[in-house]
This record gives structure tokens, C-alpha cells and sequence, in this order.
């Protein structure tokens, strides 16, 4: 395939470009410079509403992984980075391949396990509704700016993702240091739900939907073993060989990170991949054992 990625630089998006390329496929990165320096360079400006459709004409599938970084303490500022980047971006992008001759067959525009808010132990495949709190609102929204595509008939996907396990980055990234110095501990009650994927299984299973035309609409992305947050600290800290006795009060986690404490790392969200299960994807890492085992030799 043809295909054209967004955050082709970012954290998942190295990765994939790789894994697709691998398999065959010729690859096409959306960058915000217009002296492209290949020919395989598309240029797209967000910001500034500007995207060289006519570049786009041909492509099979399109593979929209940008957006503002959550990480950071949420001002007003960075919220509306991160819901103008996710909103107006996959806008621009899904009206712009409404309006080619030639659509791409598909088009993966991602969004997160932020859509289901803060659930407790509830067990929430993609029937589960909508939570509430900003990433439940930033999510719905990043979805529903997927429309022009869907209208125009192409097969439009929404990967949620949940936390990526890699020790080079994400949340596993900055976790390691503190769990190798034997820093490492449960956050506020331990007890809330951490819905996780590994990187290799996020690439495998972009690569699986590409393959499958029956598959649109949301799709959980995260293995089918979620566990809580303190056993997940405690079988991290196990494998490398260090103790995980710290704990972090929920309310320092609140003063010191804000918001996005409370809704990145407190809120609780037991969520699995009902969907791609049913379809038949098969996770490298179905378990948080073999995960660590990987990750973590």
C-alpha cells in the first residue's frame, strides 16, 4: 500500500514506519515544512488550516497520529493545544481526503481510552458510552471531526489507545528510573484500572486493520490483562529486581501535576479489546508478564 502518516516522527510513529515498511509498504510522511526534502514528504500545516491535498490523490490509507503531547501540567493554555491539535487537525486532514478524485480506501485517525472517563472496576469494551471529564470531551470530539470521511464513504477507524508500554518513552519511560533506584510504588489507592498495549502490538495492530475492510469505527487498543495500578508497579519493580514499597498520595500527585494527575494516572478505566479479539488479532503480549518479560530483559 500507499500509505501517508501524521506523527510519522513521534513516539509510535517511528516504530510503525519501520514495521510498514518492512512488510512492503511505501510510506508517506505529513510534515509542516514546505521545502519537502524528499519526495515522499506531504505537506499539512494544522495550525494554519493548510494541506497539500493534491499530494494525497492515490494514497490507499492514511494514518493520523498527531497531536499536543499530554504530558506537561494542563493550563488553559496547553488543554486547548491539546483539543485544537486532536479537533482541528483530523478536520483538516478527513475533509481534505473527502474532497480527493481517488479517497484512500481507509483512514486510522487515533484517539485514546480517555474517551470512557473515570469508571472504577466496570469492565468497558466499545459499546461502553462516554465518561465524562476533558479527555472523555477532547476524545469525542477528536472522534466525531473524523465525519467528512466517513460521509464521503471511506472506512474510517479510531485505534484508542491505551498507556504503550516502551521503555524508551511514554509512561513506562519515565516509570523505569524511579523503580530502578527502588523508588518505585503505587499511585494514590493503587486500585485504579491501567489499560495497557505494547508498543509492537500498537504496530501490529495498525498493520491488522489496514487488512481488514469490515473493521471501522472504534477500536480498543490495549491487551486483553489490564490490572491495577499497584500490581502493575509490583510486577514492573519484581522484574528488575527492586522493591516498590513508596507510595504517592493522591493529593500530592493533584498539587504538584494538576488535572492531568487526576485523569491521566488516578482515574481508572478496565478496558479491553473486544473488537479486535473478535476479528482475530492475535497479541504478541497478551499479558503483562510477557510484556515485562520483552520489554524489561
Amino acid at each position: 500500500m500507499k500509505i501517508a502518516i501524521t506523527g510519522a516522527t513521534g513516539l509510535v510513529g517511528r516504530g510503525l514506519v519501520r514495521h510498514l515498511e518492512h512488510s512492503g509498504h511505501e510510506i508517506h510522511a505529513l510534515v509542516r515544512r514546505k521545502d519537502r526534502a524528499t519526495a515522499q514528504e506531504i505537506y499539512w500545516n494544522p495550525a494554519a488550516g493548510e494541506i497539500d491535498g493534491a499530494a494525497l490523490e492515490g494514497v490507499d490509507a492514511v494514518i493520523h497520529l498527531a497531536g499536543e503531547n499530554l504530558a506537561g501540567y494542563w493550563t488553559r493554555a496547553k488543554k486547548e493545544r491539546i483539543l485544537s491539535s486532536r479537533r482541528d487537525g483530523t478536520r483538516l486532514l478527513s475533509t481534505a481526503l473527502a474532497g480527493l478524485k481517488k479517497p484512500p480506501r481507509v483512514f486510522i485517525s487515533t484517539s485514546a481510552t480517555g474517551f470512557y472517563g473515570d469508571r472504577g472496576d466496570a469492565e468497558l469494551d466499545e459499546s461502553a458510552p462516554r465518561g465524562r471529564g476533558f479527555l472523555a470531551g477532547v476524545c469525542a470530539e477528536w472522534e466525531a471531526a473524523a465525519e467528512p470521511a466517513r460521509q464521503a464513504g471511506i472506512r474510517v477507524v479510531h485505534p484508542r489507545f491505551g498507556i504503550i508500554l516502551d521503555k524508551n518513552g511514554g509512561a513506562l519511560g519515565k516509570l523505569l528510573p524511579l523503580l530502578r533506584w527502588g523508588l518505585g510504588g503505587k499511585l494514590g489507592s493503587g486500585r485504579q484500572y491501567w489499560s495497557w498495549i505494547t508498543m509492537q502490538d500498537v504496530h501490529r495492530g495498525l498493520a491488522f486493520v489496514l487488512e481488514q475492510p469490515q473493521l471501522s469505527g472504534a477500536l480498543n487498543f490495549t491487551a486483553p490483562d489490564p490490572v491495577s495500578n499497584a500490581v502493575f508497579t509490583k510486577r514492573a519493580a519484581r522484574r528488575l529486581h527492586r522493591p516498590a514499597f513508596f507510595a504517592v498520595p493522591a493529593f500530592v500527585l493533584r498539587t504538584v501535576m494538576g488535572e492531568m494527575a487526576q485523569e491521566m494516572l488516578l482515574n481508572s478505566a478496565r478496558v479491553v479489546p473486544g473488537r479486535l479479539l473478535e476479528a482475530g488479532f492475535q497479541f504478541k503480549h497478551p499479558d503483562l508478564g510477557t510484556a515485562l518479560e520483552e520489554i524489561l530483559p
